[in-house]
């Protein structure tokens, strides 16, 4: 029988080796790893056959992580963050303690706090960061539940979690926002 226990706990084990995750998140399916490793951060834009020099998210349990990250001090992008009840990811200047290669060349990072309760408690078990970007080839369409989800990148990763693969339920990427220089907020993605 399966244990939802069953899936943290195999994903922690793929993340503390350095190994690939296929993954519910609070939008679509991801493909994820430790954000902090230079080398599983490779494997996921040789995966997705990307270009490294384009950005991946990084999802976070909790506010004080974006603190911990990057060297974010404009308290309006957290008073923003309060009061949005989708899924919003934020582009953050001055990322810090990441891997490099997935810090854009502007030094910024896509972080979002992500509430899904499976994602939030993996990540707090972990005790990381962790890499989240569809799961798709790069060029093609977003899965937008898993039974979308090519076999290349099944059998490209090293653990499919097993909870909510029978879920139906249509889901979208996140917003995806930014503050310019001066604290205007910019819409990237609705």
């Amino acid at each position: 029988m399966f244990l939802l226990e069953d899936d943290l706990q195999a994903c922690l084990s793929t993340l503390q080796n350095g190994g690939l995750i296929l993954y519910p998140t609070d939008t679509v399916w991801g493909i994820g790893c430790d954000a902090t490793n230079e080398a599983a951060v490779a494997k996921v834009f040789s995966l997705k056959k990307r270009e490294d020099s384009k950005a991946l998210i990084v999802l976070v349990a909790e506010e004080e992580s974006i603190l911990e990250f990057t060297n974010q001090t404009n308290i309006k992008i957290f008073d923003y963050i309060k009061g949005v009840h989708q899924p919003t990811t934020v582009i953050y200047e001055q990322a810090k303690g990441l891997a490099k290669n997935l810090i854009s060349e502007d030094g910024s990072v896509a972080i979002r706090i992500c509430k899904d309760p499976f994602c939030n408690k993996l990540i707090k078990l972990f005790g990381k960061p962790i890499v989240s970007t569809s799961a798709n080839i790069s060029g093609y369409p977003t899965p937008l539940i898993f039974s979308d989800i090519s076999l290349d990148i099944i059998e490209g990763v090293d653990y499919t979690v097993r909870y909510r693969q029978e879920d139906t339920t249509i889901q979208q990427p996140s917003s995806i926002v930014k503050w310019d220089t001066d604290g205007n907020l910019i819409m990237i993605r609705k």
